[in-house]
């Protein structure tokens, strides 16, 4: 017997989010179905909610309530650094280790010329106009340690060194907990090249 239309396109919509597939999205649906009506109608009050209140940041693209963000706007926070991420759960992964006290600059994503994404759709002239100003001294290249990210990162080297701003990359290499008879060639490469002495 079909499923009713409306529990279909519920099945149909859960099955667009990333990571959910047919299996998934029906469980997920069903358990909407069986949940109390007031969860079910607090789960669309708040996907109505991020919305219309959630907003990128006009000065650093991060996603953010309210404009400018509490990162641009914080008088704690040292605006001469920027860290520049690919999406805005990068800046959370920073905020959580509490040893920088910078601000951000979110790309959201990063170079991918076989899917299509070139310099344009990156949000890369916010980043230029801010160290244009000549207000910042200082950028951290945080992109991810993927292909993309590396190109990234070096595409973005290239265009920031000749605005006289000190360009640096996070440092790379074998995890925390980790045994070094598993890292690959290319961690063991990124790990001896961002040594430091103690």
């Amino acid at each position: 017997m079909p499923y009713p239309d409306s529990l279909r396109r519920l099945i149909e919509q859960l099955q667009k989010l990333p990571g959910i597939g047919p299996k998934t999205a029906q469980r997920l649906a069903f358990h909407v179905l069986k949940a109390p009506r007031e969860d079910a109608e607090r789960l669309a009050e708040a996907l109505r909610d991020v919305k219309e209140r959630v907003q990128h940041c006009s000065i650093c693209s991060n996603i953010t309530d309210v404009d400018p963000c509490v990162y641009c706007t914080h008088p704690g926070r040292n605006q001469r650094v920027i860290c520049v991420v690919e999406e805005p759960a990068n800046v959370e992964a920073i905020e959580k280790t509490r040893d920088y006290n910078g601000a951000y600059h979110v790309l959201m994503g990063t170079l991918s010329p076989l899917q299509g994404i070139g310099p344009d759709a990156l949000r890369i002239k916010g980043l230029l106009a801010r160290v244009g100003s000549g207000n910042v001294d200082e950028i951290i290249l945080a992109t991810n340690p993927t292909v993309e990210g590396e190109a990234t990162a070096i595409y973005l080297a290239k265009l920031l060194k000749p605005l006289g701003v000190k360009v640096t990359r996070i440092g790379m290499g074998v995890p925390v907990g980790s045994d070094l008879e598993y890292a690959d060639e290319v961690t063991m490469t990124r790990a001896l090249e961002g040594r430091r002495e103690l």
